[in-house]
């Protein structure tokens, strides 16, 4: 056979030893991925769309218009628009009172602190009273002792009644005490009829082996005096 005709062995029948030499080219398989029809839609891409999540009062941040939602999540976003606007309107009546108890107990004229505050302010500026206790800047007021020894506050001793009359009677004791000597304050105010302050029916200052200090005394009218034996009032 001419060596023209003579077959060629393929690669694969090649000897190893040639396929090993260094200088044989070698193939190499690239392999292509390429994305299904099912891989679309599932929020890997860039562009894909997150799936939305269902609305209920708890869950309800107001992404979504009116418009968008089903008639249960109307029914949830209404129901947490209730519940806010009830927590608002319970926090607003809260705070108004809170503001309201604050007023009549501590800053309003008519309150158990003003008054005895006022009391405490005219026996320092009274220099009867400074005598027998002593330099005001020392004198120091405080209310009744407790049975709770850890207690820094000491109630004043007050009361409020009516008289037959319907008239409000307001009776008030504490303890003041100085350098000197130490005593008790006795204030007893009336609101009439007519009127919404306080006045003074006594206000008077007691200092063991010493006469009492008065204040403020008002004069008796016809039936006050009957009135305040009621509540054991003597005068002096």
């Amino acid at each position: 056979m001419s060596a023209y005709l003579r077959p060629i062995q393929s690669l694969s029948r090649a000897p190893s030893a040639l396929l090993l030499r260094p200088g044989f080219p070698r193939t190499v398989e690239l392999v292509r991925c390429y994305a299904t029809q099912s891989d679309l839609g599932r929020g890997s891409g860039p562009g894909s769309t997150p799936r939305r999540r269902n609305i209920t009062v708890l869950s309800d941040d107001g992404r979504y218009e009116w418009g968008e939602l089903t008639g249960r999540e109307k029914v949830a976003r209404a129901t947490q628009q209730s519940l806010n606007f009830v927590v608002i309107i319970a926090g607003a009546v809260l705070t108004g009172g809170v503001f309201y108890l604050l007023y009549t107990e501590v800053f309003s004229p008519n309150s158990r602190t003003w008054q005895y505050e006022k009391a405490v302010e005219r026996i320092l500026s009274d220099s009867r009273c400074t005598d027998l206790l002593g330099d005001r800047r020392e004198i120091k007021s405080y209310g009744e002792s407790t049975w709770n020894k850890w207690a820094r506050n000491r109630p004043i001793a007050t009361t409020i009644e009516k008289d037959r009359l319907g008239r409000e009677h307001l009776r008030m004791n504490f303890h003041v005490e100085g350098p000197r000597n130490q005593g008790v304050v006795h204030v007893h105010m009336i609101k009439p009829l007519d009127k919404n302050e306080w006045e003074y029916q006594l206000l008077a200052l007691d200092v063991k082996g010493h006469s009492r200090i008065i204040l403020e005394q008002a004069r008796e009218k016809p039936g006050v005096g009957q009135a305040l034996k009621i509540f054991g009032i003597q005068w002096r």
